[in-house]
């Protein structure tokens, strides 16, 4: 449903059983994936029922793991670069391949 959000297609066309129009279980199932999708916090990427013990969620559903990546990495490393005041506004920091140098 993801894929067929972001090109906003019919899920019937996706799996190729449609011919484009968007039949009552292809609204049904947009509408299922829009509230799906407007669950799941933004920060964290877990919805409030997984955690809700009354809904049968679980307290500890989920377990914090650190990881590091290092594209991230470089680019805090490289922000640090960056001037303080009017001279760093709109600093814009991205990753490229090093093969496109």
């Amino acid at each position: 449903m993801e894929l067929c959000a972001q090109y906003g297609i019919p899920h019937s066309q996706f799996t190729g059983a449609g011919e484009g129009r968007w039949s009552t279980l292809d609204r049904a199932k947009a509408l299922a994936w829009l509230a799906y999708a407007r669950a799941v916090c933004a920060s964290c990427g877990t919805r409030a029922g997984e955690w809700d013990e009354t809904n049968g969620g679980d307290r500890f559903a989920y377990i914090p793991e650190t990881t590091r990546c290092p594209g991230c990495e470089l680019i805090e490393m490289e922000r640090d670069q960056v001037p303080e005041g009017p001279e760093g506004r709109g600093v814009k920091i991205g990753l490229r391949p090093r093969k496109d140098t």
